[in-house]
């Protein structure tokens, strides 16, 4: 199987996947190196996700997305009240990957993003802490590793992640963008739960 992972990160919800093919996109270089040290098999391309998707879509048996975040999330809802943020408009990237894979992609695809602020413009499923736009149905999964913004929880996903998390540890990733790096990243037990969903033979047409 051949998969794409958009917004790798340093591929948290790629970690247990068994016996595919990954080619990984992720713009921040340091990040996409730490990526590369955990997962040297797969290919790693260090751009523009959100581009090469369009370019490259057709390529895949599964695709992956994890678009930007922070626009959409209830986060930012509290922070526009403070003027020294400034408001911003809602990354529409989003939406334009999920209808460009719901047309015109011939596999199965699951993009995930934040709980936002406002009524998704195209109805989700909603998984543990996450959002998920996918054309396969996702059964429940209980997802308590998103939320480590507190110094305690956060010392305490490190203890529970050792394995996972070996090279932050190791001092490739340090302060407070080791600590987004992890936040941003997704269940690698969830990552699995989702890609063992996708191969399911019966599923149920999500976007009647």
């Amino acid at each position: 199987m051949k998969i794409l992972n958009c917004y790798a990160g340093i591929g948290g919800n790629r970690k247990l996947w068994k016996d595919i093919e990954v080619t990984a996109v992720e713009m921040n270089p340091n990040i996409a190196a730490i990526y590369q040290d955990f997962f040297p098999e797969d290919k790693v391309i260090v751009g523009d996700a959100h581009q090469y998707l369009l370019e490259h879509y057709k390529e895949f048996d599964f695709i992956w997305s994890s678009p930007p975040c922070p626009t959409h999330s209830r986060m930012r809802q509290l922070l526009n009240r403070f003027e020294q943020y400034k408001t911003k408009y809602p990354d529409m990237g989003l939406y334009q990957e999920i209808l460009l894979l719901k047309h015109f992609f011939k596999g199965k695809f699951c993009i995930e993003n934040v709980i936002s602020y406002y009524d998704p413009l195209i109805k989700p499923q909603e998984v543990g802490n996450h959002y998920f736009w996918s054309n396969f149905f996702i059964s429940s999964f209980n997802d308590k590793s998103r939320n480590i913004k507190r110094k305690s929880s956060f010392s305490e996903h490190i203890r529970e992640k050792e394995e996972e998390y070996e090279l932050y540890l190791n001092g490739k990733l340090k302060g407070q963008k080791g600590q987004q790096a992890l936040n941003n990243c997704v269940n690698p037990h969830l990552g699995a739960h989702i890609l063992n969903e996708s191969k399911r033979d019966i599923q149920p047409d999500l976007f009647r």
